[in-house]
């Protein structure tokens, strides 16, 4: 098992480059299955999400060439559901993905449930729901799937609520039939808008990207693309944050603020102030960071749920209250318990709520990663933290950020994997 080692206390400086997007990564490699043609991708994260996508693309027959260190070639044309790594799906949320692009190109196949964090229920009925609407039936048989799509349709589709990964699921679906598909309650995030622009590029017509109405017109002939992935909304929020939590003059390269609106305006809350360019965004820090009466998550343009954790920590070294608000999950105040140990007050309301109480002068523990984003977030509570710090669980943290101890190491972090 390995470890992070963090010696904080520690200011930072220098340039991060944000890589490309895990979020987008992941649906738009489940859409290279679509076309029988070669796809190339590039931008294309190093982290371990996306190396078992390949790896359960691979096992379903596509051939996957790396083109250089980022850019790969996915050519599908021979592929067979019997043969999917249900081992790999059973370690990859975003696994669920596999749904809509191989119920446009298969009549009958069985999936696995899907892995991933552990953040409290994540129901896949609206998936279920969204399919079902375009003709595909799905007999659940314990953790096995059994899809049969061969009367797929398109239609109009009002999802039960904003689901990301649903919202695709119907997107990928509608987009190799022919025909027009209406889905409505459709997530908006960039990185939705980066699978439907891949999807336009292999020949889908969409109306609507970034709104909460898509218009899709399908095609049985989808033909090959080429497209850069989008560069990561979340790792750039995430490396803002760090930067104001530690009171750090960073510069993190590739950051769009168009996508990061409502996270920059509750940091300048939280009293920092920014130096936005075209190519990055750097933090110009507070002084004194003051709490916020109310830090919500919620869906785009709102605050990323993903986002939450790290704010938590910031909160911690902020004079005042601070109110945390997650209702997308019931489990993503689990980091909580252990910046806990390293001397933060909180308190949990109830599921979706807790009170963070700052100043904190946080000390180094051991510590435990319970999911993605706690790792990243509870990284950045050893860096502002007095002291040594043990994380344990790192594989949570390589799951969505790439060589995060070689890169925080390049600003002046004292950080080893061990």
């Amino acid at each position: 098992m390995e470890y992070f080692e963090i010696q904080g206390g520690k200011k930072l400086k220098g340039e991060i480059e944000v890589r490309g997007s895990k979020n987008a990564t992941t649906p738009i490699l489940a859409a290279t299955l679509l076309t029988k043609e070669k796809c190339v991708i590039s931008n294309i994260p190093l982290i371990e999400d996306v190396f078992r996508m390949l790896e359960i693309l691979e096992s379903l027959g596509a051939e996957i060439k790396w083109l250089g260190k980022r850019k790969i070639s996915v050519k599908a044309e021979k592929i067979n559901p019997a043969k999917m790594d249900f081992g790999k799906v059973k370690k990859l949320r975003s696994s669920i993905l596999l749904l809509g692009s191989l119920s446009a190109r298969f009549d009958n196949f069985k999936m696995y449930h899907p892995g991933g964090c552990v953040i409290g229920a994540r129901p896949v009925g609206t998936h279920f729901d969204a399919l079902a609407k375009l003709g595909v039936k799905i007999i659940q048989d314990g953790k096995i799937y059994k899809v049969n799509s061969a009367k797929r349709k398109p239609t109009e589709v009002v999802l039960h609520e904003f689901s990301v990964t649903a919202t695709e699921n119907a997107m990928m679906l509608a987009a190799g039939m022919p025909g027009k598909t209406i889905i409505k309650i459709a997530a908006a995030e960039p990185h939705v808008c980066d699978l439907g622009k891949f999807l336009i590029a292999m020949g889908v017509k969409i109306k609507g990207l970034g709104t909460h109405t898509l218009e899709i017109s399908g095609t049985k002939n989808l033909k090959s693309a080429k497209y850069t992935i989008i560069p990561d909304a979340n790792e750039a929020a995430t490396f803002l944050i760090m930067g104001v939590a530690t009171k750090s003059s960073i510069r993190v390269k590739n950051a769009r603020a168009e996508h990061l609106d409502l996270v920059l305006e509750k940091l300048r809350e939280f009293g920092a102030d920014f130096k936005i360019s075209k190519n990055y965004i750097e933090v110009i820090p507070a002084k004194k960071l003051k709490a916020v009466v109310k830090m919500e998550a919620g869906i785009y343009p709102g605050i990323p749920t993903d986002i939450q954790a790290p704010f938590g920590v910031l909160a911690t070294q902020a004079d005042g209250e601070t109110l945390i608000k997650d209702h997308l999950f019931e489990g993503r105040f689990n980091y909580l318990g252990e910046i806990g140990k390293m001397g933060a007050k909180s308190k949990v309301i109830d599921v979706h709520q807790a009170v963070i109480c700052g100043p904190a002068k946080l000390k180094g523990r051991e510590i435990k990663s319970y999911d993605l984003r706690a790792g990243a977030s509870l990284i950045i509570a050893a860096l502002v933290a007095q002291g040594k710090t043990i994380l344990n669980d790192i594989y949570q943290v390589d799951r969505g950020y790439e060589k995060i101890e070689e890169r925080l190491a390049a600003l002046g972090a004292n950080i080893k994997r061990i």
